[in-house]
């Protein structure tokens, strides 16, 4: 293992958005057991230090490459079309009307019944979102193209987020 392998290579898998989740599930308990500091207890304070930031690193890893917003993130970057979130906001105008109609109906929402079917509205959203990300990324390699559907997955996420608060509030 290399502490400068870049997460797929750690784990072993190609580097595309398509990824089987029993595989990495398995795969990071292997490394987890292969890198766990008792097992380095023998060697002395300084090899489970070392261990210690393997099972990081594997840990890290492993919370990207299991999400798949996480994973496309990461893909991007990879490919050299970082996300920028925090200064790279544009978003197609069809997508910020939906998100306004999106707003609209949440606030409005009065029942379960209403936020059940705005739930239902950004779930589909969301997966038709990560499989453009999916084209995009392994059929294409269009990091930039991948890069803005990472950006509405991003406002789909924090609105679906936004649901849960409105249910909070109205106690369903």
């Amino acid at each position: 293992m290399n502490l400068q392998s870049d997460d797929f290579e750690l784990f072993g898998v190609p580097r595309r958005f398509a990824q089987d989740r029993d595989a990495l599930d398995a795969r990071w308990k292997d490394l987890q057991r292969e890198a766990h500091p008792d097992r380095f207890a023998a060697q002395g304070a300084a090899a489970q230090r070392v261990a210690m930031q393997w099972s990081v690193r594997i840990n890290e890893a492993y919370q990207r490459l299991k999400d798949p917003l996480k994973r496309a993130a990461y893909l991007c970057e990879l490919g050299g079309s970082p996300i920028r979130a925090e200064d790279n906001t544009a978003m197609p105008a069809a997508f910020l009307m939906q998100q306004m109609e999106w707003r609209e109906a949440l606030d409005e929402a009065r029942s379960a019944a209403e936020l059940d079917a705005l739930d239902d509205t950004t779930h589909m959203a969301r997966q038709v979102a990560l499989a453009r990300c999916a084209e995009l990324l392994d059929q294409h390699q269009d990091y930039a193209g991948a890069a803005r559907e990472v950006r509405a997955l991003m406002f789909i996420a924090r609105f679906a987020h936004d649901i849960d608060s409105r249910r909070e509030q109205l106690g369903q």
